[in-house]
């Protein structure tokens, strides 16, 4: 069976609203974050490694951290709507202590909840399956520049795994998973 899409999403790196455990607002990429961009960009890099001479379309989220992040590693990428963060509405900016426990540990708990007012879980997961399913008649190898929630969005829908299990999956900045699109549908592949 031959392989249609291979994709690699590529996480941002670090901000200033990741380092203090903030939820963001559109911000760029601190300090940090621009190293990990250079270190990511290194060409011994080989695992799960996407080369801009060996892709063939590159798209990224519209936010500032996501577009910094492309264009440091070299991907011309055109935005994509669908690729946005989590909208966590009225939280934005907001420290993590500054929320009403109730309603942070509804949200981490609860899928189809979203008490700040923006996306719950499950419609960030619907709306990266619909992009994801646009992709199927497509064919090459294709990277997306995005946000960890993104990500774990499509490993999600990838695995066929229920909502709750979203929170499990770590997504490191800077990180990329590959994903493959064979026979309609998507398989993961871990890297050591």
């Amino acid at each position: 069976m031959s392989e249609t899409v291979r994709l690699t999403l590529v996480s941002h790196a670090m901000t200033d609203a990741m380092a203090a455990g903030r939820f963001p607002r559109d911000e760029p990429l601190n300090a940090l974050g621009r190293r990990q961009v250079a270190a990511a960009a290194d060409p011994s890099r080989t695992v799960g490694s996407a080369d801009p001479s060996r892709t063939d379309a590159a798209v990224c989220a519209p936010e500032l951290r996501a577009r910094q992040t492309a264009e440091l590693l070299g991907f011309p990428a055109d935005t994509e709507p669908l690729l946005a963060d989590l909208n966590c509405g009225a939280w934005r900016g907001r420290d993590l202590n500054g929320l009403d426990p109730a309603e942070l540990m509804g949200w981490l708990t609860d899928p189809s909840v979203a008490p700040h007012g923006g996306e719950s879980v499950v419609h960030l997961i619907e709306r990266v399956r619909g992009w994801l399913g646009a992709l199927g008649p497509r064919h090459g190898r294709l990277v997306a520049v995005t946000h960890p929630g993104v990500i774990r969005a499509a490993i999600v829908v990838a695995l066929d795994a229920p909502p709750k299990s979203f929170w499990r999956i770590d997504v490191g900045p800077v990180s990329r998973t590959v994903m493959h699109l064979r026979g309609g549908s998507w398989t993961l592949r871990c890297a050591a």
